[in-house]
Protein backbone atom coordinates (compact mmCIF):
# COMPACT_ATOMS: atom_id res chain seq x y z
CA UNK A 1 0.00 0.00 0.00
CA UNK A 2 0.97 3.62 -0.58
CA UNK A 3 0.01 6.59 1.58
CA UNK A 4 -1.11 9.82 -0.05
CA UNK A 5 -3.59 12.66 0.33
CA UNK A 6 -6.28 14.55 -1.57
CA UNK A 7 -5.04 17.94 -2.73
CA UNK A 8 -8.29 19.89 -2.12
CA UNK A 9 -7.11 20.83 1.38
CA UNK A 10 -4.42 23.08 -0.15
CA UNK A 11 -6.33 25.21 -2.69
CA UNK A 12 -3.90 28.12 -2.43
CA UNK A 13 -0.91 25.96 -3.44
CA UNK A 14 -0.07 24.77 -6.93
CA UNK A 15 0.47 21.11 -7.77
CA UNK A 16 4.24 21.42 -8.02
CA UNK A 17 4.59 22.83 -4.50
CA UNK A 18 2.13 20.30 -3.08
CA UNK A 19 3.94 17.38 -4.68
CA UNK A 20 7.39 18.51 -3.55
CA UNK A 21 6.20 18.99 0.03
CA UNK A 22 4.39 15.62 -0.01
CA UNK A 23 7.48 13.78 -1.20
CA UNK A 24 9.67 15.51 1.40
CA UNK A 25 7.29 14.34 4.17
CA UNK A 26 7.33 10.73 2.99
CA UNK A 27 3.97 10.60 1.23
CA UNK A 28 3.96 8.37 -1.83
CA UNK A 29 0.85 9.40 -3.76
CA UNK A 30 -1.56 12.22 -4.52
CA UNK A 31 -5.27 12.16 -5.27
CA UNK A 32 -5.49 15.34 -7.34
CA UNK A 33 -8.41 17.76 -7.53
CA UNK A 34 -9.85 18.09 -11.04
CA UNK A 35 -12.75 20.52 -10.66
CA UNK A 36 -13.32 23.08 -13.45
CA UNK A 37 -10.61 25.71 -13.76
CA UNK A 38 -12.88 28.39 -12.26
CA UNK A 39 -13.08 26.43 -8.98
CA UNK A 40 -10.49 26.79 -6.20
CA UNK A 41 -10.45 23.00 -5.91
CA UNK A 42 -8.37 22.58 -9.02
CA UNK A 43 -4.86 21.23 -9.44
CA UNK A 44 -5.26 19.60 -12.87
CA UNK A 45 -6.95 21.65 -15.58
CA UNK A 46 -8.95 18.85 -17.12
CA UNK A 47 -11.21 21.33 -18.97
CA UNK A 48 -8.08 22.79 -20.62
CA UNK A 49 -6.18 19.56 -20.96
CA UNK A 50 -3.84 20.07 -23.89
CA UNK A 51 -0.36 18.65 -24.50
CA UNK A 52 1.25 21.36 -22.37
CA UNK A 53 -0.98 20.59 -19.37
CA UNK A 54 -0.38 16.87 -19.77
CA UNK A 55 3.38 17.42 -19.87
CA UNK A 56 3.23 19.71 -16.83
CA UNK A 57 1.45 17.13 -14.69
CA UNK A 58 3.61 14.26 -15.90
CA UNK A 59 6.74 16.24 -15.06
CA UNK A 60 5.53 16.96 -11.51
CA UNK A 61 5.04 13.26 -10.79
CA UNK A 62 8.21 12.17 -12.59
CA UNK A 63 10.34 14.65 -10.63
CA UNK A 64 8.89 13.75 -7.24
CA UNK A 65 8.43 10.00 -7.76
CA UNK A 66 4.84 10.19 -6.48
CA UNK A 67 1.94 8.12 -7.80
CA UNK A 68 -1.13 9.82 -9.24
CA UNK A 69 -3.80 7.64 -7.62
CA UNK A 70 -6.98 9.38 -8.79
CA UNK A 71 -8.43 12.53 -10.33
CA UNK A 72 -11.07 13.83 -7.92
CA UNK A 73 -14.28 15.57 -8.98
CA UNK A 74 -16.94 14.99 -6.33
CA UNK A 75 -20.18 16.54 -7.60
CA UNK A 76 -23.84 15.53 -8.04
CA UNK A 77 -24.19 13.48 -11.21
CA UNK A 78 -27.98 13.33 -10.74
CA UNK A 79 -28.54 17.04 -10.15
CA UNK A 80 -31.87 17.97 -11.78
CA UNK A 81 -30.46 21.06 -13.56
CA UNK A 82 -26.69 20.67 -13.63
CA UNK A 83 -26.35 16.90 -13.96
CA UNK A 84 -25.48 16.93 -17.66
CA UNK A 85 -22.66 19.43 -17.04
CA UNK A 86 -21.31 17.28 -14.22
CA UNK A 87 -21.47 14.16 -16.39
CA UNK A 88 -19.58 15.95 -19.15
CA UNK A 89 -16.85 17.02 -16.74
CA UNK A 90 -16.50 13.46 -15.45
CA UNK A 91 -15.74 12.48 -19.06
CA UNK A 92 -13.08 15.19 -19.24
CA UNK A 93 -11.55 13.78 -16.04
CA UNK A 94 -11.51 10.34 -17.66
CA UNK A 95 -9.74 11.76 -20.73
CA UNK A 96 -7.07 13.35 -18.52
CA UNK A 97 -6.67 10.22 -16.39
CA UNK A 98 -6.21 8.06 -19.47
CA UNK A 99 -3.56 10.40 -20.87
CA UNK A 100 -1.69 10.43 -17.55
CA UNK A 101 -1.92 6.70 -16.84
CA UNK A 102 -4.05 7.37 -13.76
CA UNK A 103 -6.24 4.36 -12.91
CA UNK A 104 -9.31 6.05 -11.38
CA UNK A 105 -11.60 9.07 -11.45
CA UNK A 106 -13.52 9.78 -8.25
CA UNK A 107 -17.01 11.28 -8.11
CA UNK A 108 -20.42 10.94 -6.39
CA UNK A 109 -23.58 9.23 -7.56
CA UNK A 110 -25.57 12.13 -6.15
CA UNK A 111 -29.35 12.46 -6.01
CA UNK A 112 -32.27 14.45 -7.35
CA UNK A 113 -33.89 15.53 -4.05
CA UNK A 114 -37.26 15.94 -5.76
CA UNK A 115 -37.53 12.25 -6.66
CA UNK A 116 -37.97 9.09 -4.55
CA UNK A 117 -34.95 6.87 -4.05
CA UNK A 118 -36.26 4.21 -6.47
CA UNK A 119 -36.55 6.79 -9.26
CA UNK A 120 -33.08 8.11 -8.48
CA UNK A 121 -31.60 4.64 -8.78
CA UNK A 122 -33.24 4.23 -12.19
CA UNK A 123 -31.85 7.61 -13.27
CA UNK A 124 -28.41 6.63 -11.99
CA UNK A 125 -28.48 3.47 -14.09
CA UNK A 126 -29.24 5.55 -17.19
CA UNK A 127 -26.57 8.14 -16.36
CA UNK A 128 -23.73 5.90 -15.25
CA UNK A 129 -24.16 3.21 -17.88
CA UNK A 130 -22.67 5.43 -20.61
CA UNK A 131 -20.12 6.98 -18.21
CA UNK A 132 -18.79 3.58 -17.13
CA UNK A 133 -18.66 2.42 -20.74
CA UNK A 134 -16.71 5.55 -21.67
CA UNK A 135 -14.28 5.14 -18.78
CA UNK A 136 -13.76 1.43 -19.42
CA UNK A 137 -12.97 2.19 -23.06
CA UNK A 138 -10.22 4.50 -21.83
CA UNK A 139 -8.79 2.05 -19.30
CA UNK A 140 -10.07 4.03 -16.30
CA UNK A 141 -12.37 3.05 -13.42
CA UNK A 142 -14.93 5.40 -11.89
CA UNK A 143 -14.84 5.24 -8.09
CA UNK A 144 -17.62 6.52 -5.85
CA UNK A 145 -16.99 7.80 -2.32
CA UNK A 146 -19.52 6.64 0.28
CA UNK A 147 -20.13 10.15 1.64
CA UNK A 148 -23.70 10.86 2.76
CA UNK A 149 -23.77 14.49 1.48
CA UNK A 150 -26.72 15.56 3.63
CA UNK A 151 -26.21 19.15 2.50
CA UNK A 152 -27.50 18.25 -0.95
CA UNK A 153 -30.98 17.49 0.38
CA UNK A 154 -33.24 20.29 1.68
CA UNK A 155 -34.19 18.23 4.74
CA UNK A 156 -30.76 16.76 5.40
CA UNK A 157 -31.43 13.28 4.07
CA UNK A 158 -28.68 11.42 2.18
CA UNK A 159 -27.81 13.32 -0.98
CA UNK A 160 -25.38 10.76 -2.39
CA UNK A 161 -26.88 7.33 -2.98
CA UNK A 162 -23.72 5.43 -2.19
CA UNK A 163 -23.59 5.66 1.60
CA UNK A 164 -24.30 2.05 2.65
CA UNK A 165 -23.11 -1.47 1.76
CA UNK A 166 -26.58 -2.15 0.36
CA UNK A 167 -26.06 0.66 -2.16
CA UNK A 168 -22.48 -0.41 -2.89
CA UNK A 169 -23.79 -3.75 -4.10
CA UNK A 170 -26.17 -1.92 -6.44
CA UNK A 171 -23.31 0.32 -7.66
CA UNK A 172 -21.12 -2.65 -8.47
CA UNK A 173 -23.78 -3.98 -10.86
CA UNK A 174 -23.29 -0.78 -12.88
CA UNK A 175 -19.54 -1.33 -13.12
CA UNK A 176 -18.75 1.39 -10.59
CA UNK A 177 -16.08 0.88 -7.94
CA UNK A 178 -15.87 2.14 -4.36
CA UNK A 179 -13.63 4.83 -2.92
CA UNK A 180 -13.93 3.48 0.62
CA UNK A 181 -14.00 6.10 3.41
CA UNK A 182 -14.64 4.68 6.90
CA UNK A 183 -15.42 8.05 8.50
CA UNK A 184 -18.91 8.17 6.98
CA UNK A 185 -19.73 4.65 8.11
CA UNK A 186 -18.86 5.46 11.73
CA UNK A 187 -21.25 8.44 11.57
CA UNK A 188 -24.03 6.11 10.38
CA UNK A 189 -23.50 3.55 13.14
CA UNK A 190 -21.95 1.03 10.70
CA UNK A 191 -18.86 -0.92 11.71
CA UNK A 192 -16.41 0.09 8.95
CA UNK A 193 -14.51 -3.20 9.10
CA UNK A 194 -17.66 -5.35 9.00
CA UNK A 195 -18.79 -3.29 5.99
CA UNK A 196 -15.39 -3.55 4.34
CA UNK A 197 -14.69 -7.28 4.43
CA UNK A 198 -17.45 -8.56 2.07
CA UNK A 199 -16.79 -5.80 -0.49
CA UNK A 200 -13.02 -5.77 -0.89
CA UNK A 201 -13.22 -6.82 -4.53
CA UNK A 202 -15.15 -3.64 -5.31
CA UNK A 203 -12.70 -1.24 -3.64
CA UNK A 204 -10.39 0.52 -6.10
CA UNK A 205 -9.29 3.42 -3.88
CA UNK A 206 -9.34 4.28 -0.16
CA UNK A 207 -9.74 7.63 1.58
CA UNK A 208 -8.62 8.14 5.17
CA UNK A 209 -10.67 10.52 7.27
CA UNK A 210 -11.75 10.28 10.90
CA UNK A 211 -14.95 11.15 12.79
CA UNK A 212 -15.24 12.76 16.21
CA UNK A 213 -18.56 12.51 18.08
CA UNK A 214 -19.96 15.55 19.93
CA UNK A 215 -22.18 14.00 22.65
CA UNK A 216 -23.77 17.27 23.78
CA UNK A 217 -24.93 17.92 20.20
CA UNK A 218 -26.26 14.39 19.85
CA UNK A 219 -28.28 14.77 23.05
CA UNK A 220 -29.84 17.95 21.68
CA UNK A 221 -30.44 17.08 18.03
CA UNK A 222 -30.57 13.28 17.83
CA UNK A 223 -29.12 11.10 15.12
CA UNK A 224 -30.68 13.03 12.21
CA UNK A 225 -29.17 16.33 13.35
CA UNK A 226 -30.54 19.86 13.66
CA UNK A 227 -33.37 21.30 11.59
CA UNK A 228 -31.41 24.52 11.12
CA UNK A 229 -28.21 25.01 9.19
CA UNK A 230 -26.17 24.46 12.35
CA UNK A 231 -23.56 21.72 12.33
CA UNK A 232 -24.64 18.31 13.58
CA UNK A 233 -23.43 15.94 16.26
CA UNK A 234 -20.12 14.89 14.71
CA UNK A 235 -17.26 16.47 12.83
CA UNK A 236 -14.53 15.13 10.60
CA UNK A 237 -10.94 14.95 11.86
CA UNK A 238 -7.62 13.79 10.46
CA UNK A 239 -6.87 10.11 11.13
CA UNK A 240 -5.95 9.49 14.75
CA UNK A 241 -8.22 12.14 16.25
CA UNK A 242 -11.57 10.39 15.98
CA UNK A 243 -13.44 7.11 16.38
CA UNK A 244 -12.04 5.05 13.50
CA UNK A 245 -9.89 2.09 14.57
CA UNK A 246 -7.21 2.45 11.92
CA UNK A 247 -5.32 -0.67 13.02
CA UNK A 248 -8.40 -2.80 12.27
CA UNK A 249 -9.16 -0.98 9.01
CA UNK A 250 -5.65 -1.23 7.56
CA UNK A 251 -5.32 -4.82 8.73
CA UNK A 252 -8.60 -5.77 7.03
CA UNK A 253 -7.49 -4.08 3.80
CA UNK A 254 -4.15 -5.86 3.90
CA UNK A 255 -5.70 -9.23 4.73
CA UNK A 256 -8.13 -8.82 1.84
CA UNK A 257 -5.34 -8.16 -0.64
CA UNK A 258 -5.76 -4.42 -1.15
CA UNK A 259 -2.46 -3.00 -2.36
CA UNK A 260 -3.53 0.40 -3.66
CA UNK A 261 -3.40 3.91 -2.23
CA UNK A 262 -4.77 5.12 1.09
CA UNK A 263 -5.41 8.83 0.54
CA UNK A 264 -5.89 11.21 3.48
CA UNK A 265 -8.90 13.47 2.96
CA UNK A 266 -8.21 16.44 5.23
CA UNK A 267 -11.46 18.12 6.34
CA UNK A 268 -10.43 18.73 9.95
CA UNK A 269 -11.68 22.14 11.17
CA UNK A 270 -9.09 22.25 13.95
CA UNK A 271 -6.15 21.84 11.60
CA UNK A 272 -7.41 24.27 8.95
CA UNK A 273 -7.17 27.99 8.28
CA UNK A 274 -3.66 28.23 6.85
CA UNK A 275 -1.26 26.18 4.79
CA UNK A 276 0.88 25.53 7.87
CA UNK A 277 -2.04 24.23 9.92
CA UNK A 278 -3.26 21.98 7.10
CA UNK A 279 0.24 20.58 6.69
CA UNK A 280 0.42 19.93 10.44
CA UNK A 281 -2.85 18.02 10.20
CA UNK A 282 -1.52 15.98 7.30
CA UNK A 283 1.53 15.23 9.43
CA UNK A 284 -0.69 13.87 12.22
CA UNK A 285 -2.42 11.65 9.69
CA UNK A 286 0.91 10.45 8.30
CA UNK A 287 2.22 9.49 11.73
CA UNK A 288 -1.05 7.69 12.53
CA UNK A 289 -1.15 5.62 9.35
CA UNK A 290 2.33 5.08 7.95
CA UNK A 291 3.54 2.60 10.57
CA UNK A 292 0.39 0.49 10.04
CA UNK A 293 0.89 0.10 6.29
CA UNK A 294 3.04 -2.62 4.74
CA UNK A 295 5.08 -1.85 1.68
Amino acid sequence: MKLGFLTTCLPESDLTDIARWAAEQGFEALEVAGWPSSDDRNHIRVDRFDDAECDRVRRVFAETGLTLSSIAYYENNLHPQQGAQVNAHVRRCVDAAAALGCPTVGTFVGRDPGLPVADNLKRATDVFGPLVEYATGHGVEIVIENCVMKSWHPDGYPGNLAYSPELWEWMFTLGLKLNYDPSHLVALGIDPVAALRPHLAGIAHVQAKDTEFLPDKLDRYGFHGPISGEKGWYRFRVPGLGRVDWTRVIDALYEGGYDGVVSVEHEDPVWSGSTARVQTGLGIAYRTLRHLMPG
